[in-house]
């Protein structure tokens, strides 16, 4: 069994298929197809599931990468403990839902790269249900996903609060709802309204909230930075959670603003989200204990925050 083995099959499970991962490690991909054949062969594993979408680790994979990523680990420490210039850098793949991205995700990469100026971050955009998936297939290491309070949580994912929020109407300044100190189910139905796609959490918020009402005219898009865009430009309203607002340039800009809804307020959670495993890679771990940092030092919310009273001041008096 050789170390580059090992990588090969992190690569493969990582990327998600042989042929982006023969590309990263500059292979060809029968080369790499079997090399990692003969490991199954060496080990009496078949450790990939081989599909004609990609390769995914198989449940007998699963079970052993936590020992392939310790050994890579252990390897990494002694080429370190012996003081080896060109230590192999390693990846971070992060899933989000694209939710906190300027207040939280930014802050974050930017205070981990200053830490570990060799390893690299990768930041994937996906539904949650993707997410959840390929954490645990071993595809990300962290997501980030939106939760309404009460929501069960994957019982295989460790998962930790990082921001506390509640559903608000994201509005153009010169839209009527801007007027309002808050945005009622009725004056919401008047707008045309951007709704996130199936599988996201404010999708079925949204589903809740109108109760089978429809609203005027309706988009649907993947994704709170497209729904900011849309409203940006006029084309109508969306729900989302308020710490995927405030701050955004687009806010700052005064190009979006928005509104509580008059309703009963629901609690949406921002989760930090990572397989349940022995070994975690170091990398990995510090990157989490950054996330957790930053949270902290948000206090665990922006809905406090001077832009909500600016909001809520601006509302009262123009009531």
């Amino acid at each position: 069994m050789r170390t580059e083995q090992l990588e090969y099959i992190a690569a493969v499970t990582r990327l998600g298929s042989l042929r982006r991962a023969a590309e990263e490690l500059r292979l060809s991909q029968p080369a790499l197809s079997e090399t990692v054949r003969n490991l199954e062969r060496e080990l009496g594993v078949d450790l990939l599931e081989r599909k004609r979408t990609g390769a995914t680790m198989s449940a007998e994979g699963r079970e052993l990468l936590p020992h392939i990523v310790g050994v890579l680990e252990a390897v990494d420490r002694l080429r370190a403990a012996a003081g080896e210039q060109h230590r192999i850098s390693r990846m971070v793949r992060v899933g989000t839902v694209n939710a906190a991205t300027v207040p939280l995700l930014i802050p974050v990469v930017r205070a981990f790269r200053a830490a570990h100026p060799v390893t690299q971050v990768e930041v994937v955009a996906a539904q949650q249900t993707d997410i959840h998936r390929t954490l645990i297939e071993g595809g990300f290491d962290l997501g980030l996903v939106n939760h309404l309070e009460g929501d069960d949580v994957p019982a295989a994912l460790e998962s930790t609060q990082l921001l506390h929020g509640q559903p608000v109407v994201c509005v153009r300044p010169d839209s009527p709802l801007a007027s309002r100190a808050a945005v009622s189910v009725d004056d919401l139905l008047t707008q045309p309204l951007i709704a996130m796609r199936s599988g996201y959490v404010m999708n079925r918020y949204v589903h809740r909230l109108l109760n089978g009402r429809a609203p005027s005219f309706s988009y649907s898009t993947d994704g709170a930075e497209m729904g900011k865009l849309m409203v940006a430009e006029g084309l109508g309203v969306t729900v989302l959670p308020d710490f995927s607002i405030i701050g955004d340039p687009l806010e700052r800009l005064g190009a979006i603003t928005y509104r509580p809804l008059a309703c009963a307020p629901t609690r949406v959670l921002l989760m930090l989200q990572g397989r349940r495993a022995e070994s975690v890679p170091r990398a990995a771990r510090d990157l989490r204990e950054t996330f957790e940092r930053r949270a902290g030092e948000l206090g665990g919310t922006l809905s406090s925050s001077p832009d909500q009273e600016a909001v809520q001041s601006s509302s009262t008096n123009s009531g």
